[in-house]
């Protein structure tokens, strides 16, 4: 009976031990891809608008309430075209003011030439009469150029892109209430970082996204580069010149990718098998850490340079936790 427990407990420890040893030296699964041929691009990425090429805002000198509005949104507007009128009925009582009282001092000035030429009145009393006149005239000509500043007029001929502000309400000074322009040819408007525009050159190919036409190809190309950036947020303004059949349309919003290089038949791993500049490759079961150099880095793939074979089995995604010699298994 002693005998046939002790047995049994051999039994049992020698199954323990084997499965132990089955448990920590079972090979580690992995999912390997293997790289592929194709075109590695090196990108800046930005976001820009679309805005026309020629273009401005028309904004009110002074507050006052709006009386009048064109209603021409979308309309086509010749230069000068009223678009708006503001409230001047101050402006125009102290300007009837003013001329009443340039009355008055060219009425004083005849009459002092007048006294001038029998000898009574003083050479100074006649300069006197003379600065007076000159001076209203300069306020009437002050006042009738402030009145003029409450009729908002196109700058240029072109179409009324957006009209905002409702008759009734008060226009502030710098509030835009007209943006007038030419609805072609069209712009993106890009800040691009100030570590990124040094490789942005006028010429280079744009490809562009829109949540507006999803998986739509867009593209554009570098226009001109603003000569200094903005140091608080530390950004560059590049224009992007669209092809004239263009689905985007003006204050629409894309996200830019401007071409900086492109690789012909790079050879491309996923990016999330390297780390460190290293990938981890399978070979006859065993995993083994490799150093490659790295050219290009896309948004998904990245090119390899050298260090890595065409036919090589990399472990994707980088096995942080995998130790160099480890026995593994690749999974599909």
């Amino acid at each position: 009976m002693r005998i046939l427990r002790s047995l049994f407990l051999a039994a049992v420890l020698a199954a323990a031990a084997a499965g132990g040893y089955w448990l920590f030296l079972r090979p580690a699964p992995v999912v390997t891809v293997f790289p592929v041929r194709g075109d590695a691009a090196e990108v800046v990425y930005a976001t820009g608008v679309v805005e026309p090429r020629t273009w401005a805002k028309v904004t009110p000198l002074m507050r006052e309430r709006i009386i009048a509005l064109c209603n021409c949104e979308g309309a086509t507007v010749e230069v000068g075209a009223e678009l708006a009128r503001l409230d001047d009925r101050e402006a125009q009582a102290a300007l009837a003011e003013l001329k009443a009282r340039l009355r008055l001092a060219h009425d004083e000035l005849e009459r002092q030439i007048v006294l001038a030429g029998r000898n009574v009145a003083s050479q100074q009393a006649l300069d006197r009469a003379r600065s007076e006149l000159a001076q209203y005239e300069a306020l009437v000509a002050g006042q009738t150029a402030r009145i003029e500043s409450h009729v908002l007029r196109a700058p240029s001929a072109g179409v009324v892109l957006r009209q905002d502000g409702e008759v009734g309400e008060i226009a502030e000074p710098g509030g835009v209430l007209f943006w007038v322009g030419r609805p072609k040819p069209l712009l993106v408007i890009a800040d691009v970082n100030e570590e990124d525009i040094p490789r942005v050159a006028v010429g280079q190919r744009a490809l562009l996204r829109s949540e507006a036409f999803a998986g739509r190809g867009l593209e554009a190309t570098v226009d001109s580069v603003t000569p200094k950036g903005d140091p608080v947020t530390k950004t560059y303004r590049v224009r992007l010149r669209l092809p004239a059949d263009t689905p985007l349309l003006i204050g629409m919003s894309v996200d830019v990718n401007i071409v900086v290089r492109v690789a012909r038949g790079a050879l491309l791993l996923p990016g999330l098998a390297v780390e460190d500049d290293s990938v981890v490759v399978v070979e006859d079961g065993i995993a083994r850490r490799r150093a490659v150099a790295i050219g290009i880095r896309g948004t998904r793939d990245v090119e390899v340079l050298s260090g890595l074979a065409d036919d090589a089995a990399v472990v994707s995604p980088f096995p942080a936790g995998l130790a160099d010699g480890a026995r593994v298994r690749a999974e599909p």
